[in-house]
């Protein structure tokens, strides 16, 4: 099947205590549905958090007997477990990438060539997304906590869209919507968009064409200099209980 180029970039919810394992989030439902195939060839990344074998796990749980999904994954550490990397990602439908560092994944894919290899994937239409590092890696920048519990910006994603990324907005432990309309502001990010928790961003393209949100009362926002304007995300799912 033919498809444009689209990543569907999220900051994903918290999961409520007690949610049972292999419950699957509506963003993640999303994100598969927008393969448009019955049954997508789904590959999970998970270099932000060091290919940890405890979140490789927990994902193929999330998709275990799906009927829509066949899921797969790829690791780098501490070499890929697939031979032929290019050839791998290109056949799966959907590139989910993991939370975590972003800036270690961006050191990371880029010495495995994957920053080369993606956004051939992404010209091919293998739909990308992910969540939180996930989201902001395919855009030009955002903000991060890599480095310290402090916030930082990184300016050296992708840039696959031309864009900064907000993750976790509506977070009130960390200063994440003042910082990133500070670093817009001031130049120091380009003009982009933000999600609040259990919220994604669809492109096509380079176009935003949809927010969506599944958990009612967050939202996505356009952030340029001196702006913040809600986006009215539409409500695809209630947050999980």
């Amino acid at each position: 099947m033919s498809r444009p180029p689209q990543i569907f970039a999220v900051s994903p919810a918290a999961r409520p205590a007690g949610t049972p394992p292999d419950q699957r989030s509506a963003l993640l439902d999303h994100a598969i549905s927008l393969t448009g195939v019955p049954r997508a060839k789904v590959c999970f990344v998970t270099t932000a958090v060091g290919d940890d074998p405890a979140a490789i796990a927990s994902l193929y749980t999330v998709l275990r007997e799906s009927p829509d999904a066949e899921p797969s994954h790829l690791q780098l550490f501490p070499q890929p477990n697939v031979r032929d990397v290019r050839s791998f990602l290109l056949s799966r439908d959907l590139i989910w990438v993991s939370g975590g560092s972003v800036v270690n994944l961006l050191a990371v894919w880029r010495a495995h060539r994957l920053d080369e290899i993606m956004r051939e994937c992404w010209e091919a239409g293998v739909v990308l997304g992910g969540g939180s590092a996930g989201s902001i890696c395919w855009h030009t920048g955002g903000t991060t906590d890599s480095f310290s519990d402090d916030l930082d910006p990184v300016t050296d994603a992708l840039g696959f869209l031309p864009y900064s990324n907000g993750v976790h907005h509506d977070y009130t432990y960390q200063p994440r919507r003042t910082l990133f309309q500070a670093l817009v502001d001031d130049g120091t990010l380009p003009a982009g968009y933000a999600t609040d928790d259990g919220t994604g961003l669809h492109y096509v393209g380079t176009e935003l064409v949809e927010a969506v949100t599944s958990a009612p009362g967050a939202d996505a926002y356009r952030v340029e200099p001196g702006v913040h304007r809600p986006l009215n995300a539409r409500v695809i799912a209630d947050r999980p209980v």
